[in-house]
């Protein structure tokens, strides 16, 4: 179906909204609105149904002396403006603004008032009924716009998570950027019931169940962007609280080189990656990025040669020439089930989405001792409370030093926008005391910090890099292993051995300037307090930085 040339071009991610309006209002001598000019409360028109301006997109700003100023998206269109004219008697002075910030302020404006005589239908109306209306909400034009441009706003912010949640008094978006919640411009509260059923449509939910949770998943494509949005919907006291998990499949890198990966520690992951048999696991916090580094170390491994078979929860990107199994435990597959089935289908590298159970755990090692290369995640906050967490889901320490080759313990730090740090001159003492002397370069006594810009939004960072703490099993740590130490000697055991912890790691990206004292600090605390001349430091740089 044809549209305008200008929505064309947005849609493909050619140019952006505020680009086009520009030319626009070059184009056509009007004067370009900007929604800080919009009116704060709605301007009744006689002869002018909300209806007819939420149709149009038409939003009246002023009414004086039989002059009607009104702000469109499509200020061109000789019918509408002479619709304007004879419904409202006035002359109509045209001006142009951003279709989506027009949307934001009509629904707000307008629809509420609509919406308020429906506030309570469940007082009148059976479930059917109720269904039905909740349906006829989420089909209304506003409303697919407004949440068309929620997931839109996704895009531009870059972020990785979008947050819809109820509040008592009416409903907050936010956006998860750089491992951070930022807060948007909330819509009307009356549309919160909209906007949760528009979601639960798309994602092909039973948006008449509102008392338990929910998980879907919604495909589309957004300002030339293919989108995979993992939708989860919680019962709150206020309402459902909805998050989608975007994914973009153009932005995702599926390089270890571009992840950050230090040079000695690329080495020797790489190393484990060639091993015949064994397991590698990858450790950290949900969203620290483990999926995506075994996804960046499948895509390395020649496809052509070996066979590959993954198992996740769920596949969230799809890996030429890999067998990729999505999990469904309502049917009974799970993890453990695939796993039995897989064995016979003669993989040579076998991927497992997360360790769950005991069952996992125990196949993957039987898989692991029979000659096959298992890739898994864990959630574990270091590399070696891996092989604690382990031996608690049932595996004999004598098994773990059989068949663990080695484990990647993984955070995500905000990088600095290129475009705004600042050099400053970090003192003596606190080069001495957070560990950072040991990582600069000879003579060099200069880091970076945040500042904020335009092009990360005032944040003073923009993307993130992994840091990495790699333990790879040999000899020393077998024999701790089998001698029954905890994870706290592990660990102290792999340092003696020349493993870096998630802190030191990210004092290497400070010294190299691509992310901050503060930044490591804030996401390595514990890790800082284990490492060498930092005990009780940590915290005193951080606030030594803060102060500075």
């Amino acid at each position: 179906m044809g549209d305008l040339l200008g929505r064309v071009l947005v849609r493909l991610g050619v140019v952006s909204d505020l680009d086009i309006a520009q030319q626009l209002s070059l184009q056509l001598g009007l004067p370009l609105i900007a929604a800080n000019d919009f009116p704060s409360e709605a301007l009744v028109i006689e002869g002018l149904a909300s209806e007819f301006l939420l149709h149009h997109q038409i939003l009246p700003l002023s009414d004086v002396d039989g002059v009607l100023r009104v702000a469109m998206t499509q200020p061109q269109d000789t019918y509408t403006l002479k619709a304007l004219h004879l419904a409202s008697g006035r002359t109509i002075q045209p001006a142009l603004a951003l279709e989506s910030e027009v949307s934001t302020a009509l629904s707000k404006l307008y629809l509420s008032e609509q919406e308020s005589e429906d506030e309570a239908p469940t007082d009148r109306w059976n479930d059917d009924e109720f269904v039905e209306h909740l349906k006829d909400l989420a089909s209304e034009a506003p409303v697919i716009r407004l949440v068309n441009q929620i997931i839109s706003a996704a895009i531009d912010r870059r972020a990785s998570d979008i947050h819809i949640e109820p509040t008592e008094g009416g409903i907050a978006i936010r956006y998860r950027v750089d491992g951070v919640l930022e807060d948007s411009t909330p819509p009307a509260a009356s549309l919160t019931a909209a906007i949760t059923s528009r979601v639960k449509l798309l994602a092909g939910l039973n948006i008449a169940e509102r008392r338990l949770p929910q998980d879907g998943r919604i495909k589309t494509r957004v300002k030339g962007h293919e989108l995979d949005l993992r939708v989860s919907t919680v019962p709150t006291v206020h309402g459902e609280s909805v998050v989608m998990r975007v994914l973009d499949r153009e932005s995702v890198q599926l390089s270890l080189e571009d992840m950050g990966f230090s040079l000695d520690t690329l080495e020797r992951f790489n190393q484990l990656l060639t091993a015949p048999h064994g397991i590698l696991l990858v450790t950290g916090p949900t969203g620290s990025g483990k999926t995506t580094t075994l996804y960046a170390a499948l895509a390395k491994i020649d496809a052509s040669t070996l066979k590959i078979i993954t198992v996740e929860d769920p596949v969230e990107y799809q890996l030429e020439g890999i067998n990729q199994i999505q999990v469904h435990a309502q049917i009974g597959l799970t993890f453990a089930h695939a796993l039995r089935s897989i064995l016979r289908q003669d993989p040579d590298i076998i991927m497992i989405g997360e360790m769950r159970d005991t069952e996992t755990a125990q196949i993957a090692v039987q898989s692991a001792l029979t000659g096959h290369l298992v890739l898994s995640t864990l959630h574990t906050n270091t590399a070696a409370g891996a092989l604690t967490r382990l031996e608690d889901m049932g595996i004999p320490r004598y098994l773990l030093t059989s068949t663990i080759n080695g484990i990647l313990a993984q955070r995500l730090v905000r990088r600095l926008c290129p475009h705004c740090k600042a050099a400053y001159e970090v003192e003596p003492a606190l080069l001495q005391s957070s560990g950072l002397v040991r990582f600069m370069p000879a003579e060099q006594s200069k880091a970076y910090r945040a500042q904020g810009c335009a092009q990360c939004s005032q944040t003073g960072y923009r993307g993130r890099v992994a840091i990495h703490e790699l333990l790879a099993l040999d000899n020393t740590i077998h024999k701790a292993i089998l001698e029954g130490a905890d994870a706290t000697i592990l660990h102290q055991t792999a340092r003696q051995q020349g493993m870096l912890t998630l802190y030191e790691d990210g004092l290497r990206k400070v010294a190299a300037g691509m992310t901050s004292l503060e930044e490591v600090l804030r996401v390595t605390q514990d890790s800082a307090l284990e490492s060498d001349n930092t005990t009780q430091s940590a915290p005193a740089a951080l606030t030594s930085m803060a102060n500075g």
